[in-house]
């Protein structure tokens, strides 16, 4: 029988019931969310099932870590403005998106490509593959880029995302959601993670974002709505900071 969205409720909680009474017992706790979480079906399909291994000396891929990636002259001025990349306007509610990318000791991160990529409003991706019927809209990639600041700081103008469809199980809904990619100074550091809106309803359905079990890490991925960055007759404002490490660290895909 097909998995329901009472069966992934049910799991959701026999595991945050498990974590909140190891937390209450003494465990750590855990910012980042297990790579076999069940109710996140395909996630234990694809994950490692054996320890990593460390290479030492040798790797072919070591000379990427101090190779130049990318540099200013790489990002264009439209770059982080998604509404500006076709010749029309998109169809959708219009957002800046903006924050700071900090360390462990909330210090700037400077010059870090920043990426990101969405849906459209109606919750459709600009890819062959996507497979919802929802509208394309002919005036939205939906990807962008930028570097940060002296301050850390990255703000991109775009339209928010619907939600969509993904098949985990019957009925399954993904919350509206950004997803945020940032590279350190080379690729084989690159970290990625989603960053989401206030007070969406989905949130409690969502195996991904209650893979992070920790309440507090969870609510870190949630942008706040910032009436200062909201621009007069022209877009709404969300505020989300990027921490890379250390107790208030972002919840990252794959963790550490």
């Amino acid at each position: 029988m097909a998995l329901t969205q009472s069966d992934i409720d049910i799991e959701i909680k026999d595991l945050q019931d498990t974590y909140d009474k190891a937390v209450a017992g003494g465990a750590p706790v855990l910012n980042h969310p297990r790579r076999d979480y069940a109710p996140y079906r395909s996630s234990l399909l694809r994950h490692p099932k054996q320890p990593l291994v460390a290479v030492s000396g040798g790797d072919p891929e070591a000379v990427e870590l101090s190779g130049p990636v990318f540099g200013v002259t790489d990002i264009t001025e439209h770059d982080s403005d998604l509404t500006l990349q076709h010749r029309g306007e998109p169809i959708g509610e219009r957002m800046t998106v903006s924050g700071r990318l900090l360390d462990r000791d909330g210090r700037p991160v400077r010059g870090q490509l920043v990426e990101i990529w969405q849906a459209n409003a109606a919750g459709r991706y600009a890819h062959l593959r996507e497979q919802h019927p929802a509208p394309h809209d002919p005036n939205f990639t939906g990807v962008g880029r930028t570097l940060t600041d002296d301050q850390g700081r990255y703000s991109f103008t775009t339209i928010k995302p619907g939600p969509y469809p993904w098949g985990n199980h019957t009925n399954a809904w993904r919350p509206a959601h950004i997803h945020f990619s940032v590279f350190g100074t080379a690729f084989t550091q690159r970290l990625v993670t989603q960053m989401y809106f206030p007070s969406d309803p989905l949130f409690r359905y969502d195996p991904i974002l209650q893979s992070v079990t920790d309440e507090a890490a969870r609510n870190r991925l949630i942008a706040a709505y910032d009436h200062d960055l909201s621009q007069p007759e022209f877009s709404m404002g969300y505020a989300w900071d990027i921490v890379l490490d250390g107790p208030s660290a972002t919840w990252i895909e794959e963790g550490r």
